[in-house]
């Protein structure tokens, strides 16, 4: 198959793994964005200010500032994807951004948009980001509960490439 067992790019035709080979393809800009959601339970929210008002701008705990550490590790995490997804890309990325906020009752919402001008898409460093943003929330907010949920990550958008998607 020209795209690998079943279609899969990362799978050639006799099942074994490859990296996909992007050098006949033009550069082009790429773009992507992910989210992820963590939940916090009651008694955790309500020590956070989490209990109803999204007009939280911070959450200070011992270890430091919540959404200011997230943020730098989604950042992080992003240019270093090629390191712990392996088959990867190392990509220059040329932007990274990650928003880290209150988003309802005992909710935190991370955003992570990554851009790039190359031969292959940044949905992967997108993703990776909003993740470890999300697992840096857990980290600093566990002493209050190892209740805590990291709820979902999607992929919101892409752009550039073969073809874009936009999640419903």
């Amino acid at each position: 198959m020209a795209n690998g067992t079943f279609g899969l790019s990362h799978v050639d035709s006799s099942g074994k793994e490859r990296m996909v080979d992007v050098s006949d393809k033009a550069a082009t800009p790429r773009t992507a964005v992910a989210r992820a959601e963590i939940w916090f339970p009651p008694d955790a929210a309500a020590k956070l200010g989490l209990d109803g008002a999204a007009n939280v701008v911070d959450l200070q705990m011992p270890k430091g500032s919540v959404f200011h550490t997230a943020r730098i590790a989604g950042v992080m995490a992003a240019k270093r994807t090629h390191e712990l997804i392996p088959l990867c890309h190392p990509l220059p990325l040329d932007h990274v951004t990650v928003d880290a906020r209150a988003a309802g009752s005992g909710v935190v919402e991370i955003i992570a948009s990554c851009r790039a001008n190359h031969r292959t898409g940044v949905e992967m460093e997108a993703l990776t980001a909003a993740s470890v943003a999300a697992l840096t929330v857990y980290d600093m907010c566990k002493a209050l509960s190892h209740a805590i949920e990291i709820r979902s990550v999607v992929l919101l958008a892409k752009s550039g490439g073969r073809s874009d998607y936009a999640r419903p």
